[in-house]
């Protein structure tokens, strides 16, 4: 097992006493209303879970990766919906400010950002491109009579985008062939399009919107980071992003592994609880191992993330294993339930429902294998082939 320090195991009692409390009760409703609910985003906000990895200078608590990871799994194991809000909002939102921006563009948007006052949102996924980051086909032309920036092209899947509270969204677009740069599209500006919400599988309470930008300009001065590095610099926020989606997938299928022994245990048939028949109860001891080995992998790519060290690798791997221990675990959990597993009243149909896209965000199990593949030294294939 995971070995947590006294600091991180008294995190993670803090943070799952909140989480039962403040959030739990809640639940069923915001995913009915299906609109993210600002009163638990501020109730996140207040306990610093989204400042947990910044610097005092800009208002964080300069904690660890490690931490952070704790927040998403526990506030997954209630919520799946504000464990994405938590996650997006400090690795996609506020993240790639904090690590490409210039201090007068931190000192502008990073302060409500990690104080949760502020959603941001990271617009690299396009609807023609999905998996292939390097296909963006949105561009932005340099005005030199007003030196702006002017950006054409569409976003999708963009999750804390439409929110009463999103300040900015960071998005990637063509500045030459084959030159990809980000820039920082304040929210509100002119031809800056958030289209309706998304009608989602899972994730009901969670804000998702596509991205329209039609002539949408914005000054020389909000490029993130220098010309050319946009999609570099993108894809080494979701390899922070891949061990923070394993987190919520760990929380997620922990959830459902307690709430499927809990259910076998109480459940009776046939003379007795359910929990002592063999074909379920070693269902249950191999999802149990399963979740131990998802938690594993997870904190451990966060330990070597905290320490400097390479994890691109452990990313992959914790993101591919968890995410489909997730699944499993979803799976599982609705078959022990039996027919109340089917009804919305159990929980179980919502971590169903939920677990899903755990697989596709932050790159899909196939685009996890190819990098651990790569990772291996074994030749990839030719692009577009």
């Amino acid at each position: 097992m995971f070995d947590f320090s006294d600091e991180h195991d008294s995190f993670r009692t803090v943070v799952r006493d909140f989480a039962r409390r403040e959030l739990a009760p809640h639940i069923d409703a915001w995913e009915a209303a299906a609109v993210l609910p600002l009163e638990a985003v501020a109730k996140m906000a207040d306990l610093g879970l989204f400042g947990l990895i910044f610097e005092p200078e800009w208002g964080g608590s300069g904690g660890d990766f490690t931490s952070l990871c704790i927040a998403i799994e526990e506030i997954g194991q209630v919520s799946q919906s504000l464990g994405i809000t938590l996650s997006a909002g400090v690795g996609l939102g506020a993240n790639p400010l904090n690590s490409f921006g210039s201090t007068e563009q931190k000192a502008q948007w990073l302060p409500d950002l990690v104080a949760g006052r502020r959603l941001g949102a990271f617009g690299l996924t396009e609807p023609d491109a999905g998996s292939d980051a390097g296909g963006t086909r949105t561009r932005a032309v340099f005005d030199t009579s007003t030196d702006e920036w002017v950006l054409n092209g569409s976003k999708a899947f963009i999750t804390n985008s439409g929110t009463d509270i999103t300040s900015i969204v960071t998005v990637t677009a063509l500045t030459a062939t084959g030159e990809i740069s980000s820039f920082i599209v304040p929210a509100g500006t002119h031809g800056l399009i958030v289209e309706p919400a998304y009608r989602k599988l899972g994730w009901h309470a969670s804000d998702t919107h596509g991205l329209t930008l039609v002539d949408c300009r914005v000054p020389a001065a909000n490029m993130l980071g220098v010309r050319g590095s946009g999609l570099r610099n993108f894809l080494a926020i979701l390899d922070d992003g891949r061990i923070a989606i394993g987190a919520l997938a760990t929380g997620s299928a922990q959830a459902c592994l307690d709430l499927s022994v809990d259910y076998a245990k109480q459940r009776q048939a046939f003379g007795g609880p359910i929990g002592r028949f063999q074909g379920l109860s070693f269902q249950l001891a191999d999802l149990a191992v399963a979740v131990e080995n998802s938690r594993n992998l997870v904190y451990g790519a966060a330990r070597l993330k905290d320490r400097g060290k390479p994890f691109r690798q452990a990313a992959a791997m914790a993101k591919l294993y968890s995410t489909e221990t997730a699944m499993t675990a979803a799976r599982v959990a609705t078959q022990v339930f039996g027919g109340m597993g089917f009804m919305e009243e159990s929980p179980v149909a919502r971590f169903y429902r939920d677990a899903k896209i755990l697989e596709i965000g932050e790159g899909t199990s196939e685009i996890q294998r190819m990098v651990i593949a790569r990772g291996l030294g074994l030749p990839s294939e030719a692009r577009g082939s």
